[in-house]
């Protein structure tokens, strides 16, 4: 579609550059703390915080108007709707969902899902049988805008983030004894301490290791200890790997891959987001420039009953003219006038839809809500449409509509459950390895009693001692081995692997009928197309021969052959056809942009970058006319 635009920035008095500014959703992180903050870094011990959401419209939307009038052309709209439109704003928050789902699986943690539906744009309040989505596109039948996949089944995903643990201990004992042979008294006591730190990660290739350092200092009342307090030291190293169920990258990572898939999901909804509204915001703006012409038409059709009106009174005034023929004037005016309150009606409810679409607080902005919209554009129908082989618009269609790639990402994500579920028919079969080095050291017992014997030296000494024993491997500990647990039936792993599969022969169907959408969109978006524009041409020469109509009518009746009912059944007949031809127009522009969605071009034609989109910051400059059209408004309009 041709649209005359009224360029009138080259020479522009008001120019509206829109600065430069922080994406509309972010993420902060607080500053670390300046010694400690680079070494509490990888432990995230941050609280990252989600500023509000912006409430306030954007400064274009108030600079575009003068003197209580909003003057608006059709890339000022589009302009106005990626800043301000609010079901864009809130698909926005998609990726960032996303982002954060991702950061969720790195970490082997069970994915979120994630709401990322798109939202139906605004419709006209009155479009007296204008489809505006004559493609049957977003939110039709036949292609899905789901989200991503979300999986919950399978071989438990490890948890892959690496963790420390630190646990010290303190205390007292007293224990009463039976037998003072062992013990030297009837009642050991034992003031301890230990402390114990430990490591532990697991991998994604599902392996799992622990390292835990520890020490342990126990002080005795009895006689019997050659090392009193004691210093025990020791250092473990465990480590577990799966063979069967949950082996390697690729059933463990899965998550991660879903998350990644959902994140390009989510990208992809944003885009559908915004063709969508605007295509509707659009479609908005052209229905009020076709309800001012309405208007105009109405206004004219009133002035020339009234001019009939009192044209008779004077005929009948002097004779020449029957009285009755003075009261279907009258009649006719009184119709006028109806038509002229409905068509003023049409665009003032229009205006709060158009309003409500372009800024954030709907209609409690009072300023805003006094506000008359004024369209700069106007339509305008090309002498012909693009004429291609249907064969390359569907080419075009099916590697641009981004439905068809969404679709595509889902199958993948469910292809990637099923080898997950597929692992999950597997045992369980671990194995383990466990090594475990000991030391032992301390001063001599002060009280030890004759004949138990004499510490050996290598013992004497501190912690130090201990651990060096520790590292050198003196007294070590070795243990490998498996376990092996085969669920009999196994029932639910049958389940999940078989459901996965039957979920992705739906998704392959669904991809195809995605496929055969868009062929039957294309196809149909072209008819339309082409039936709008038969219908526009028929109109004008309709409106022109009902024009040449009232011409010989009116001269019939200055001649005094004609009537008056027959004057004013060609008034009728020319309003009629009139309006015939703006709800043709206002169709034309209609069924342009539902071909442009079914073609997939909605961003290209309308000059959208999708960056400027996803950050809510266009920085296309907004220009006012240099002398702002002085624009009546019909009466009744605030």
């Amino acid at each position: 579609m041709k649209i005359l635009m009224v360029f009138l920035w080259a020479a522009g008095s008001a120019v509206f550059a829109q600065s430069s500014a922080q994406p509309e959703v972010s993420i902060e992180s607080p500053k670390p703390p300046p010694v400690i903050g680079r070494f509490l870094g990888p432990f995230h011990l941050e609280k990252r915080i989600v500023p509000p959401p912006k409430l306030v419209n954007t400064p274009r939307l108030e600079q575009l108007v003068r003197s209580g009038n909003l003057y608006l052309t059709v890339q000022d709209v589009i302009a106005l709707t990626l800043e301000n439109n609010l079901d864009i704003a809130v698909q926005r928050y998609g990726p960032f969902l996303a982002r954060e789902n991702l950061r969720r699986a790195e970490g082997g943690t069970l994915l979120r899902p994630i709401d990322t539906a798109v939202v139906a744009g605004p419709e006209s309040v009155s479009t007296a049988g204008i489809s505006t989505n004559a493609a049957g596109l977003i939110g039709g039948a036949g292609i899905s805008t789901g989200g991503g996949v979300i999986t919950q089944v399978g071989p438990v995903v490890p948890s892959l983030d690496p963790t420390i643990a630190v646990q010290a201990t303190i205390g007292h004992s007293t224990t009463p004894q039976s037998n003072t042979q062992l013990t030297g008294t009837t009642a050991l006591t034992n003031s301890y301490r230990s402390l114990y730190f430990q490591y532990g990660q697991t991998f994604i290739t599902g392996t799992s290791m622990y390292f835990t350092v520890g020490d342990s200092r126990n002080d005795y009342n009895s006689g019997y200890y050659l090392l009193n307090p004691s210093q025990n030291g020791y250092f473990d190293m465990y480590f577990t790997q799966p063979l069967l169920q949950g082996l390697g990258p690729s059933v463990n990572s899965r998550d991660i891959k879903v998350a990644k898939n959902t994140q390009k999901v989510t990208d992809i909804q944003v885009k559908l987001q915004v063709i969508t509204t605007v295509s509707a915001v659009l479609n908005l703006y052209w229905d009020l420039v076709s309800f001012n012409d309405a208007v105009r038409i109405k206004e004219q059709a009133l002035k020339t009953a009234q001019d009939l009106y009192e044209g008779n009174k004077k005929q009948v005034a002097i004779g020449a003219m029957a009285g009755i023929e003075v009261t279907r004037a009258a009649a006719e005016v009184s119709q006028s006038k109806e038509d002229l309150l409905i068509a003023q009606t049409n665009v003032q409810q229009q205006e709060i839809v158009l309003k409500n679409a372009l800024n954030r607080n709907g209609v409690e902005n009072a300023w805003l809500d006094d506000v008359h919209i004024i369209p700069l554009d106007h339509i305008e129908i090309p002498k012909a449409d693009e004429v291609r082989p249907v064969q390359d618009l569907i080419g075009e269609a099916l590697s641009h509509r981004e439905e068809i790639e969404q679709t595509k990402i889902n199958l993948e994500s469910s292809q990637i459950l099923v080898k997950g579920d597929k692992n999950g028919l597997r045992p369980s079969l671990q194995a383990f390895a466990d090594f475990t080095s000991h030391g032992l050291s301390g001063p001599a017992n002060a009280i030890l009693v004759p004949g138990v014997g004499t510490p050996d030296a290598y013992f004497i000494g501190g912690t130090g001692n201990a651990f060096a024993q520790v590292f050198r491997r003196n007294f070590p500990d070795y243990s490998a081995g498996f376990s092996l647990n085969i669920p009999f039936r196994n029932r639910t792993a049958q389940a999940d692997y078989v459901t996965d599969q039957l979920q992705v022969r739906q998704k392959e169907l669904q991809l195809q009928r995605a496929i055969n959408q868009v062929r039957v969109e294309v196809k149909t978006g072209l008819i339309g197309l082409q039936q709008a524009r038969s219908r526009y041409e028929t109109a004008v020469a309709t409106r022109v021969l009902a024009e040449q109509t009232l011409e010989a009518e009116q001269k019939r009746f200055q001649a005094g052959v004609g009537s008056v009912a027959l004057v004013i059944q060609a008034q009728k007949d020319l309003v009629g056809t009139q309006d015939s031809e703006v709800q043709a127009m206002a169709n034309y522009t209609h069924a342009k942009i539902s071909f442009d969605q079914a073609l997939g071009r909605t961003l290209d034609v309308n000059h959208i970058s999708i960056e400027e989109a996803a950050t809510g910051h266009v920085q296309r400059e907004s220009f006012l006319p240099p002398n702002l059209p002085v624009t009546k408004k019909p009466e009744g309009l605030r």
